[in-house]
């Protein structure tokens, strides 16, 4: 196998990994605050308790998230030095910018966080806890931001020729506020409230359905739920500007997200169908003109297609981009059913009653990270075959020395590692979940005031 393809490869494997943790760590925070100042507001003890238990998870997947991000800074240089030539003026802003306004502003809560329970008072805990939380945002900016700017280039020149040449900023806010670099953090972070949102509901709804913790859980799936209920209906409105987005900037995306050929028509908007990159063709369910109407607002304007581009300009996976893209669009419609029939039997005052809906949720779970992975596949396999949009491709981004035997090394060993840190993530996970929200202390006097409740009765 080509050694492109392989580091390619591991970069995607390394990354997804990654991937599974910040957004829980961004969606527990928004969580954790939430419950926090509901105990602040109403001094219900189950809030504070609850605010304990989601601490100590994600406690847990930020210091995963931490070690597995690491990795990636070594192999940009290791298998893409001139990748990290190239745009390592533009990065280094970015990261350094993380480094002061994001991971400064969240280690430095975060041994409060943890740790000042009982030691700080309540207020200077919030403020932790807000801080940790805020940290984790503004990382997804600095990082979004980055990953962005390869997308759509802005506020910079070329400096040098040929393998020399680099990108040098010239405008820091324009690199900043780059053409598609808000619309696509709003979209990751929705994602990742929902990917909080979701492991909260699945726990209190296993819970639930196993009769442990009921009132407290009661308390927290409610919590969740307006959560996934907000920001699953909100994903709607961020889908449809990134995509518009995608259609101004990177129409050769668009076009390979939803398999359209002809060089200049309208174009059919797919429910679900199968792409034959010979045949130029797709077979499935489709709106005709629909991706014309919701680009444009009008079935009848015409939309350049994938001929439209030269064909070493177009990406090659289209089938893969095309599955990606319609089940993160699936996913994404699936949350907000959920959502909606949870809300519906909530005002009928019968949620809990619903146990096929609980159990529907156990399982939910998995869905917003699925989403949030096919997201990030078919936003990076449409960029192709582009490393940095229209500027550097990736087959001229590699490092000259690696081989491609040191990458399948790499590749087998960070497998092996990251096998044991997943299932050490889940043996720790599925622990904390057992053990129940109440420490042994809040359990022991949760138990003395039942056996009050008892004799009194």
């Amino acid at each position: 196998m080509e050694v492109e393809i392989l580091a390619r490869i591991q970069f995607a494997f390394t990354v997804a990994f990654h991937y599974i943790y910040p957004p829980l760590s961004i969606g527990l925070g928004l969580l954790m605050v939430i419950m926090e100042g509901l105990y602040l507001w109403t001094k219900n003890k189950e809030y504070e308790i609850l605010a304990r238990f989601w601490t100590r998870i994600f406690a847990l997947t930020f210091g995963i998230g931490v070690a597995t991000g690491i990795v990636m800074e070594f192999e940009f240089g290791t298998n893409w030095a001139t990748y990290s030539r190239y745009v390592g003026d533009v990065f280094g802003s970015a990261l350094a910018a993380e480094g002061i306004f994001a991971f400064a502003l969240e280690s430095g809560f975060l041994g409060v966080l943890l740790f000042g329970w009982n030691r700080v008072k309540p207020w200077v805990h919030f403020v932790s806890t807000i801080g940790v939380f805020l940290g984790s945002m503004f990382s997804a900016i600095w990082i979004v931001i980055a990953n962005s700017w390869q997308q759509t280039p802005a506020g910079y020149h070329i400096v040098g020729e040929g393998m020399n040449a680099r990108a040098e900023i010239t405008d820091f806010w324009a690199m900043v506020f780059n053409p598609s670099s808000m619309d696509r953090l709003s979209h990751v972070w929705l994602g990742a409230f929902l990917a909080g949102a979701f492991l909260v509901l699945s726990v209190h709804a296993y819970y639930l359905l196993k009769g442990r913790f009921v009132e407290i859980s009661q308390k927290a799936f409610k919590i969740a739920l307006v959560v996934a209920l907000i920001f699953s209906l909100g994903q709607l409105f961020t889908g449809h500007q990134s995509a518009h987005g995608v259609s101004e900037n990177q129409p050769a995306k668009l076009a390979a997200m939803e398999g359209h050929f002809d060089s200049l028509a309208t174009a059919d908007m797919y429910i679900m169908g199968w792409v034959d990159k010979e045949k130029q063709e797709v077979s499935g369910i489709a709106i005709p003109n629909g991706l014309s109407f919701l680009t444009h607002g009008s079935f009848d304007e015409e939309i350049k297609g994938l001929n439209a581009f030269p064909e070493n300009e177009r990406p090659t996976a289209l089938n893969a981009i095309f599955q990606f893209y319609h089940l993160m669009v699936a996913i994404g419609m699936m949350l907000i059913v959920l959502s909606l029939f949870a809300g519906f039997f909530w005002w009928r005052g019968t949620l809990f009653q619903q146990k096929w809906l609980l159990t529907g949720f156990v399982w939910a779970v998995f869905l917003p990270q699925l989403a949030n992975q096919f997201g990030w596949y078919a936003a990076e396999m449409g960029r192709q075959p582009w490393v940095v949009y229209g500027l550097l491709r990736t087959s001229d981004a590699l490092s000259e020395a690696v081989t491609a035997s040191q990458v399948w090394f790499s590749l087998i060993m960070f497998t092996f590692i990251y096998s044991i840190l997943f299932l050490l993530f889940i043996y720790l996970l599925n622990k904390k979940i057992k053990h129940g929200p109440y420490e042994d202390n809040d359990r022991s006097e949760r138990v003395r005031q039942r056996e009050m409740v008892d004799v009194v009765s």
